[in-house]
């Protein structure tokens, strides 16, 4: 299915009856990383899982986004197709979207459910800084020498040791959102989520790790947080049945009626 926002086609999918659930995945992912909790919680619930903008079938954005963006683009979603006082489950940048719109007071919501949430602006090690550094430094260099395929071949080679694999398999205007968003924290906003929260994670995520899990859970007001031993950044794939089960047992109040 398609809605318009922004002029933009937004891909989406509903699937169950019952009180609504938007599911948001993560970074250069869709719907489809979605679809076991989809599937799951179809049984009880009205489950809309979007492809967000820019990722999966919907459109790219014309120019670079930041947080603020994202969390307008679900409150746009929301009021097209007249959701009222959704379930909001995110999964790392969806997780991150959440927060902005929730931190932000950007419509009603019912519960969340943070799944490996980004949303924290990692403390850096000198190392980065001299690799950001040194990447900046080479971009300029290579601004100002010849624009023949022989530097062109060299110019690759050499920033492709740079940024991490979802940087360098991004469109464009994706890196330089991006480099937005990983540099805008949203923790001021978590104080002022006064839903009740879930925080899922797995204790061996290196993307957004668990500290960023147990930041969350201190400032944001009702939440809860359960830990996976072994489980890495898609906790909620990697311990499926489990987090089935725990969702199951969050949401046991909010399922339709027999």
């Amino acid at each position: 299915m398609k809605v318009q926002i922004n002029n933009k086609n937004i891909n989406y999918e509903v699937q169950g009856e019952g009180k609504p659930v938007i599911l948001l995945h993560g970074w250069l992912a869709s719907l489809e990383t979605m679809a076991p909790l989809a599937k799951s919680l179809a049984r009880n619930f009205k489950v809309y899982s979007v492809d967000i903008i820019g990722f999966g079938k919907s459109d790219l954005p014309d120019k670079p986004l930041n947080t603020n963006d994202f969390g307008n683009f679900l409150k746009e979603f929301i009021d097209k197709l007249e959701i009222e006082n959704p379930i909001l489950i995110g999964h790392s940048n969806g997780g991150r979207t959440i927060l902005n719109y929730a931190g932000r007071n950007l419509g009603k919501i019912n519960k969340i459910v943070l799944i490996d949430s980004a949303g924290i602006v990692p403390k850096r090690k000198p190392k980065y800084y001299i690799k950001m550094y040194t990447f900046k430094l080479l971009k300029n260099i290579f601004k100002i020498l010849p624009k023949t395929q022989m530097f062109n071949n060299i110019k690759e080679r050499a920033l492709s040791k740079f940024g991490s694999s979802d940087y360098k398999n991004s469109p464009e205007v994706l890196k330089r959102t991006m480099s937005i968003i990983l540099n805008e924290d949203q923790k001021h906003l978590m104080p002022n989520i006064k839903v009740p929260t879930l925080l899922i994670w797995g204790d061996k995520d290196t993307a957004t790790p668990l500290k960023d899990a147990k930041t969350m859970e201190k400032l944001i007001p009702d939440s809860g947080l359960v830990v996976y031993e072994g489980a890495g950044h898609f906790s909620y794939l990697d311990k499926l049945s489990n987090c089935l089960l725990v969702l199951d047992e969050f949401l046991k109040n909010d399922k339709k009626e027999i």
